[in-house]
């Protein structure tokens, strides 16, 4: 048992960051953040960026299949309804950023509310299916409506904030970062509201929390709505850095891996949608600059790239045999240690 974490009211048991402990090693990621842009070159700039997208995304995935237990693989189509959106509104009308993301996390969100619809009759394998039908839909939408563009998909100006032209990974980065925070800060304080909690009582057992009086298709439609907002201004914010959107730009493929992110990560777990992302992004980047610094350089490189794709597709099974639960619950784990350290129980 931790000593010193006596709460003596129901708002300090409640509250999000529970332990001084904690706030430090906030207070330390928030002065890591601030200090990184000045430090890193332009590529761990860009990996940053997009590693903070893929996490405001997951987070949203898993707000609806860690947390409601309703798996979902579209929430790349997600993602694209709210890239399009922030594409044409800004193409177009040059409206501003911060209206263009809630505009396309809107979009996105009634997308994710009409999909959403079936999962009252059918779950598990069957709703992933219903899922994956939406997905091929909003692939065909996107490749054949004159408004987006077709096939060659929209190129999207650089967003403008307070007079600021947003055209580089420093200058994104003061944006992304920002977002996504609030937006976990948003996820892990639902979780301490009715809402999320009805949440949790679903995914254990939902004809159980029917019984005790929570209507089902309203809180599948809110989870719905909710982690396809999260998806929608993650692919805002994908638009505004990549700068173009096409209908190739969302595959599949795309929904698998962050669906693999959460599993990885650890689903049910703020936490472990944040850590599932940071892996899927960059150990496949990390494998390509172990591979570069081996001798023969690029030539190795080519030969070596399925090899490289087999090592991240055999750690990801190695998570899922022998740590299910993911990389929080070995962080958890970890905690525990040192909680006690140097004494043992």
């Amino acid at each position: 048992m931790r000593i010193g974490t006596l709460k003596q009211s129901y708002a300090a048991d409640a509250a999000l960051f529970d332990s001084r402990t904690q706030k430090a090693w906030l207070a330390g990621a928030g002065a890591l953040l601030l200090l990184f842009p000045f430090m890193a070159s332009d590529y761990w700039l860009y990996l940053a960026c997009l590693v903070c997208i893929n996490v405001a995304s997951a987070t949203g995935l898993n707000i609806l299949t860690g947390y409601t237990g309703l798996v979902s693989l579209g929430q790349a189509a997600f993602m694209g309804l709210g890239a399009y959106t922030v594409a044409i509104l800004q193409a177009r009308w040059g409206t501003p950023f911060l209206f263009n993301l809630l505009a396309g996390g809107c979009v996105a969100m009634l997308g994710g509310i009409v999909v959403g619809l079936p999962s009252l009759r059918v779950k598990g394998l069957y709703l992933a299916i219903a899922t994956i039908a939406a997905s091929f839909i909003a692939h065909f939408l996107f490749a054949n409506l004159k408004f987006t563009g077709g096939t060659a998909g929209l190129a999207v100006p650089p967003a403008q904030l307070f007079g600021l032209v947003l055209d580089t990974s420093f200058r994104l980065y003061w944006v992304i970062v920002p977002v996504t925070v609030l937006m976990l800060l948003g996820a892990a304080n639902l979780f301490r509201t009715r809402i999320g909690r009805a949440f949790i009582a679903i995914r254990d057992r939902d004809i159980s929390a029917e019984v005790l009086g929570i209507p089902l298709l309203r809180y599948k439609l809110l989870s719905f709505g909710l982690s396809s907002f999260y998806a929608g201004v993650a692919g805002g914010l994908w638009a505004y850095f990549f700068r173009v959107v096409t209908p190739e730009s969302f595959p599949l493929l795309m929904s698998i891996f962050f669906l693999a992110a959460i599993i990885v990560g650890g689903m049910g777990s703020i936490l472990g949608g944040i850590l599932g992302a940071v892996f899927m992004t960059m150990v496949p980047e990390l494998l390509k600059l172990l591979v570069d610094l081996l001798p023969g350089g690029s030539e190795l490189a080519v030969f070596l790239s399925p090899v490289r794709t087999m090592v991240f597709g055999l750690l990801i099974i190695g998570f899922l045999v022998f740590e299910p639960q993911g990389l929080a619950q070995m962080w958890r784990r970890l905690r525990r240690f040192f909680h006690l350290w140097p004494f043992r129980t």
